[in-house]
């Protein structure tokens, strides 16, 4: 006989999904004829549901007896297997539940939040993953998530930190595909700036380097992008300072370079690269800027030095 806590989970409905699913269909398959039929198969998703937060419960118990234990037992990776594998699926569910998983994007991303750094490695980027694909559906914001998606790369998780950085250029580099809009990239370009001005050296050198490729991509190439680089040439850290530097001045002798719209890792983003087109007028523009205090110029002290006497 069954526990009473346990039939009281168990709904009828709980009961005749289990059974439909008594062929043992991967949840592949599953996820397939749930998008080809959402409503037959909205008891499947409530037990799927149950069975991530249940998933979600036990491995937060795990890592917390394993934080505390001076035995150093660690969580079950069946556990943290089985919540990223339900993460996933029910991210890819999202957009053909909206209402029985209102609150789940939320749900998802606060879990990245608040334990990205207890994670293990694979289902750090599992989670990471099924939240870029809610962000890819507009289902999540990138601009709720820029930060998050920022911190995530100082973690000193390789993969993570590849995953992290590709992503957060690719959402803006398609934000601003067909046209660009000043109202959604001010936003952005507000949390990046903010990230560069603190003194932490690893976040303010990722918010540089992703600076750096979206002015070397043309996606952001205004004079609000100039001027928050060539701040960072006054920088607390000598590395972000040199490289804002060595980014800045080299522009001049490669302006007439043919632009490639290559990929290029992130880290080559702080030093000279051949395929930046940035013109004489810009690099007039940041080097008065180093001289006048880090602010740019408008047009008539550009053209009239004197004015500025």
């Amino acid at each position: 006989m069954l526990p009473s806590r346990t039939v009281a989970i168990l709904s009828p409905e709980a009961i005749a999904a289990a059974s439909r699913s008594a062929d043992k269909l991967s949840l592949q398959n599953l996820q397939s004829k749930m998008k080809c039929d959402p409503e037959s198969y909205e008891a499947e998703l409530e037990l799927i549901y149950k069975q991530f937060e249940s998933s979600l419960e036990l491995f937060q118990q795990q890592a917390a007896l394993s934080f505390t234990s001076l035995s150093g037992i660690g969580a079950d990776p069946t556990v943290a297997k089985d919540l990223g594998e339900r993460a996933m699926f029910l991210a890819h569910m999202t957009q053909f539940y909206p209402k029985h998983l209102s609150d789940f994007p939320k749900q998802l991303a606060d879990l990245l939040r608040t334990t990205a750094k207890s994670l293990p490695s694979s289902l750090r980027c599992q989670i990471a993953q099924a939240v870029i694909l809610l962000i890819n559906r507009k289902i999540l914001a990138i601009g709720e998530m820029l930060a998050l998606f920022m911190e995530l790369q100082t973690l000193g998780d390789r993969m993570l930190k590849k995953l992290a950085y590709s992503h957060v250029v690719r959402f803006i580099q398609q934000m601003n595909k067909k046209h660009k809009d000043e109202a959604k990239n001010k936003p952005l370009q507000n949390v990046l700036f903010q990230m560069l001005q603190r003194e932490e050296e690893s976040i303010a050198k990722r918010s540089l380097v992703t600076l750096c490729d979206l002015h070397r991509r043309k996606v952001w190439s205004d004079d609000r992008t100039v001027n928050a680089i060539c701040m960072a040439c006054f920088h607390p850290s000598s590395r972000i300072m040199i490289a804002a530097l060595s980014f800045l001045l080299d522009f001049e002798k490669i302006q007439d370079d043919d632009d490639s719209d290559a990929s290029s890792s992130e880290d080559e983003a702080t030093t000279p690269q051949p395929h930046v087109v940035l013109s004489r007028e810009e690099v007039y523009k940041v080097t008065c800027a180093l001289l006048y205090g880090g602010v740019l110029l408008d047009e008539q002290s550009l053209y009239n030095p004197g004015h500025l006497a």
